[in-house]
């Protein structure tokens, strides 16, 4: 099965709502799974310097080529993320993508997933959707899209570097 907007949809994905427009109090806080799409006509160009923060006194910047051979032509989603409850039971889909598009922002991350769509530019058109799960889904849930998106692309999405796996599993 493909991975795309109308697949996602099916799925019981929503929101779809433009980074750069997001209203975050419109995101759920419960945990769940999220992924970031190109919109229709989008084609990839690569910004010199990333907007995202500083991570660990490490700048996020990748090398144009670098990028570019992340890049999977053809597929509509760059990256597959999931947002668990945290420690403390309040993190969940609202907070994770919060801080995901302050990352993009230049604020500090509290993780580096997802680093390079803050290299693209008009990162603010991107697509961004989410679906809610209960946390004992929310691993093989998101190394369940992973797979799908190797067996049909033979890589990972494009901000994806580390292929989720559930415990247990090759």
């Amino acid at each position: 099965m493909p991975i795309n907007r109308q697949s996602l949809t099916k799925d019981g994905f929503t929101g779809f709502r433009l980074l750069g427009e997001l209203d975050i109090n419109r995101i759920p806080q419960k945990p769940g799974i999220f992924a970031v799409l190109k919109p229709e006509g989008y084609r990839p160009q690569f910004l010199a310097r990333s907007t995202a923060g500083v991570f660990k006194k490490k700048d996020p910047t990748l090398k144009a080529e670098t990028l570019g051979a992340e890049w999977v032509d053809g597929a509509d989603v760059l990256f597959v993320g999931k947002a668990g409850p945290g420690s403390k039971g309040n993190r969940g889909l609202r907070r994770q993508i919060q801080e995901f598009v302050d990352f993009g922002a230049g604020k500090p991350p509290g993780h580096w997933d997802g680093r390079l769509i803050w290299q693209l530019a008009a990162a603010g058109t991107l697509i961004i959707a989410w679906k809610e799960l209960p946390v004992e889904q929310l691993n093989a849930a998101e190394a369940g899209y992973h797979a799908a998106f190797v067996e049909e692309y033979g890589r990972l999405p494009y901000a994806n570097l580390v292929q989720a796996r559930v415990k247990g599993k090759e």
